[in-house]
């Protein structure tokens, strides 16, 4: 397998969803790092700013190879994403059990959209598995210090949202 589409909203992008990125990028040469703007949900951030949040974490801050990841804005079906990127897997965080049992119908339902079309569970690790966006801008809201959840950039982009 060479191409991995990872979907999500990434309201904004942690710590956590940086560890699912290196997991997925020692088993794929390329990442597609896909961010919905899904009309059923209530952002902080715009889909532009959240692709600039993503793009500055990833390759300002932490220095990834840009010819490995390419960050893009989707609203459509994922499989529709992977097709148009020639992706074979979809790349889904878990960070709790309470997590498994959604994934596991969202990947059953991919499959049955496109049988050619895996998903892998990947774990972050065990120090950025109780990080979600939405503690990490609660904590923000709160004037906490959220250094150790998210980028330089987010938490600058964070603090000018205040």
């Amino acid at each position: 397998m060479t191409i991995a589409v990872y979907p999500g909203t990434f309201d904004p992008i942690t710590y956590g969803h940086i560890d699912v990125i290196k997991k997925s990028l020692k088993i794929f040469k390329k990442l597609i790092v896909a961010t919905t703007d899904n009309t059923n949900k209530e952002y902080l951030f715009s889909i532009d700013e959240r692709i600039e949040i993503i793009n500055n974490s990833l390759f300002k801050d932490l220095r990834f190879d840009k010819k490995k990841i390419k960050v893009v804005a989707f609203n459509n079906l994922t499989i529709d994403l992977c097709k148009k990127y020639n992706a074979a897997a979809i790349i889904r965080g878990l960070r709790a059990v309470s997590d498994f049992e959604y994934e596991f119908q969202l990947a059953g339902m991919n499959k049955k959209l496109n049988s050619n079309i895996e998903t892998m569970f990947l774990m972050s690790d065990v120090e950025n598995q109780i990080i979600s966006s939405k503690f990490v801008k609660e904590i923000a809201s709160l004037g906490g210090n959220i250094d150790r959840f998210v980028t330089k950039y987010t938490v600058k982009m964070l603090k000018n949202k205040q």
